[in-house]
């Protein structure tokens, strides 16, 4: 009758004839963590209807082909070095809201070394935050930081996957800021993190003080690897082989700038946009 009691109740009981504890009960499952929403195709972000006025400069600027050379990923966080009236933030932007992270960085007027450069930079300024809030659908997540151009910081060291610069590296050569602006760029990045470089190409290094806007491959090479980056790879992408690097106002002599005389708008509308290197540097991991 024992034995049929026991077999009969909720409990069993160990050898001493104690009854043993009842089980715990089975814990509930963690709430699963709600998926990220999925960013847009690189194309259809090109395609953008808010891209109206800058698709013209696709063909050759190439930023589907760019980007995708770069590695540039919809998840990752993207620095973008002072990026002007905001050409490529109109496809970063909305292509990292998602998932990713867009920063640009744009240079702390109060550090400028003239009068006339403070006010380009506040104008500047002005203008990107003023394009940035009038279009909160496709750039509400973007984040602007100021950045001292004498003494460069990007933000908190390895905590960016990427920084890209579009040809923005002769003006920090001619006011000798380039070394800070590279060591900037790597210690940002985390180990592993990818330096993209479109640049103005000469077809020789260019003298100290040169004012074409040109340079040559070597001389940003040396800039990166002398900061600790290492050349990945090379791509001509945005390569222009009608580009003779010869003109009287230098890379301005060329669109978009145009700056030449009436006289001379076809030819230079026939050579189109200034040849260009296209460089992918990577942080050792």
């Amino acid at each position: 009758m024992i034995a049929a009691l026991a077999a009969c109740g909720g409990q069993t009981s160990d050898p001493a004839g104690q009854a043993a504890p009842p089980a715990a009960p089975a814990e509930a499952a963690a709430p699963a963590e709600p998926a990220a929403p999925a960013a847009a195709p690189l194309e259809e972000i090109i395609a953008g209807s808010w891209r109206a006025e800058s698709a013209a400069r696709d063909a050759y600027r190439h930023p589907k082909e760019t980007l995708e050379f770069f590695g540039i990923r919809p998840d990752m966080t993207v620095i973008e070095i002072t990026p002007g009236g905001g050409w490529y933030a109109e496809i970063l932007a909305p292509w990292l809201a998602p998932q990713g992270r867009y920063v640009g960085a744009i240079i702390d007027p109060s550090s400028a070394s003239s009068e006339g450069a403070r006010d380009y930079y506040s104008r500047s300024n002005e203008q990107l935050r003023s394009k940035f809030g009038a279009a909160p659908d496709q750039f509400g997540k973007t984040q602007l930081i100021e950045f001292d151009s004498n003494a460069p910081s990007l933000g908190a060291a390895g905590t960016a996957d990427a920084v890209l610069t579009f040809r923005n590296v002769h003006n920090w050569m001619n006011n000798g800021s380039a070394p800070g602006m590279f060591g900037a760029f790597f210690a940002v990045l985390k180990p592993g993190g990818v330096l993209g470089v479109v640049e103005h190409r000469a077809n020789a290094d260019v003298p100290a003080g040169d004012r074409s806007g040109y340079m040559s491959e070597a001389q940003v090479i040396k800039l990166a690897t002398d900061a600790g980056f290492v050349l990945e790879e090379k791509s001509e992408i945005n390569a222009n082989p009608l580009d003779t690097k010869d003109h009287p106002n230098g890379v301005w002599t060329l669109p978009p700038s145009n700056r030449h005389d009436e006289a001379d708008a076809a030819k230079y509308q026939a050579i189109g946009e200034s040849d260009r290197m296209t460089l992918r540097f990577r942080k050792p991991a």
